[in-house]
């Protein structure tokens, strides 16, 4: 521990991990992480050098692309995790991410951070990840996430079920229905929009090739198009944030399947 009495650990030229202040100088030490907990040091303990050091310097650029603090134990459980996905690629073991779309398009600053950790990694250690680890590094980032405090958190929580109850108000006024709030369909309808309520208030948008679809499937779902013309209009007027059009397409898909449901 320093004099502050947090938990450091270095890690340098000819040191491994330790732990300071054993008598080493300054020219020494490459890397020191602090605030680590006790499994952040037991991780680090079976880890390869060179592993958590291309971690760290990965986390360092990452850290100037998200909105939020990471913990201090992100970087040794992200060099956990690009190590075990190493060695999985080595032995030819595939992990299946059925969710991978998903996670690109709920957490698209994380997801590219994983595609550009998955390229580093085959120039630094000749070693080339399947697709699917780039979701995993992305979720290993969301996961990183240091916590909001817990009234912070509160007020949050209860924001987003009053805007989805506005939401889904405004759909059973457009559509004269009573749409049942039990159902397996309104809960994945809930979660897609609380996933949009959480990048609006990131500021992360989606961004990808789908405004054409988007066109296309305003014509073909026009009444669905104007009720989410007018969740638009509430969000921005509660939230002052103008959806773009991607998300639209999103909320037309995940309305259109609570319509489905409902008969219409």
């Amino acid at each position: 521990m320093d004099s502050t009495g947090r938990e450091i650990i270095a890690i340098g030229k000819g040191l491994g991990f330790g732990q300071l202040p054993r008598e080493i100088t300054l020219s020494e030490i490459e890397r020191t992480f602090y605030n680590i907990d006790l499994i952040g040091q037991n991780v680090m303990r079976d880890l390869p050098i060179e592993i958590v050091m291309f971690t760290a310097k990965i986390l360092d650029i990452a850290a100037n692309e998200l909105p939020y603090e990471l913990s201090p134990n992100a970087a040794l459980l992200m060099a956990d995790h690009i190590s075990f996905a190493i060695e999985r690629t080595k032995k030819r073991l595939r992990v299946k991410m059925p969710l991978s779309y998903d996670v690109r398009q709920m957490y698209p600053v994380e997801y590219k951070i994983g595609q550009y950790t998955v390229a580093k990694i085959r120039k630094e250690f000749h070693i080339s990840l399947e697709r699917e680890e780039i979701a995993g590094i992305a979720m290993n980032l969301v996961n990183a996430k240091v916590a909001p405090d817990a009234e912070t958190e509160q007020g949050e929580v209860e924001q987003f079920e009053m805007m989805l109850e506005d939401i889904t108000e405004i759909v059973e006024t457009d559509f004269h229905i009573i749409i049942n709030r039990e159902s397996f369909q309104f809960s994945r309808y809930a979660t897609h929009l609380h996933y949009l309520f959480q990048r609006i208030h990131d500021c992360k948008a989606i961004d990808s090739d789908n405004l054409q679809i988007y066109r296309g499937l305003r014509e073909e779902f026009s009444a669905i198009s104007d009720c989410v013309d007018h969740i638009s209009q509430h969000i921005e007027q509660k939230w002052h944030t103008a959806l773009s059009e991607e998300e639209k397409l999103y909320l037309i898909l995940h309305i259109n399947r609570i319509c489905v449901k409902e008969g219409l």
